[in-house]
């Protein structure tokens, strides 16, 4: 997938502040992970710190849920993301060179499968946070189950 197929896919009318307090807070405790973990782990480790600092925070959190990958309604697989915050932002917690369309175009793929709206892809790979914010207008799921 394309920047410019990823781009067109969000409605430019769609407000740009759609769970930005909790993607905000979500944030925060990546910085808070990086600074106190270090960066350059493997993934599992960062993944299971934001589930500590989810909890001293009091932000809801489900971790390694299931959903159905349906295709023309059979089931094909599965998808379990790392997290799912708030009830509604996919959180996806990478250590990768850099966050390219590659991740954006499977971070919409994750939305349209759960449903939710939102999705945060965190990479702790380097001293610095990189994140991305990915915002999916379409309403549907892809796949029920």
């Amino acid at each position: 997938m394309e920047l410019e197929d990823f781009e067109s896919r969000v409605d430019p009318n769609e407000p740009a502040l759609i769970l930005n307090t909790e993607t905000e807070a979500i944030i925060g405790c990546a910085f808070e992970v990086l600074n106190e973990l270090g960066h350059g782990l493997l993934e599992k480790p960062y993944e299971n710190s934001l589930v500590v600092e989810f909890g001293l925070r009091r932000i809801p959190w489900e971790q390694q849920r299931r959903y159905d990958i349906l295709y023309k309604t059979v089931k094909v697989g599965e998808y379990v993301p790392d997290l799912i915050a708030f009830g509604g932002v996919v959180v996806d917690a990478k250590v990768i060179e850099c966050i390219t369309d590659h991740e954006l175009g499977q971070m919409l793929n994750y939305l349209k499968i759960t449903g939710n709206q939102v999705g945060l892809i965190l990479n702790f790979r380097r001293a610095r946070l990189e994140w991305k914010r990915v915002v999916n207008t379409s309403r549907g799921r892809l796949n029920r189950g």
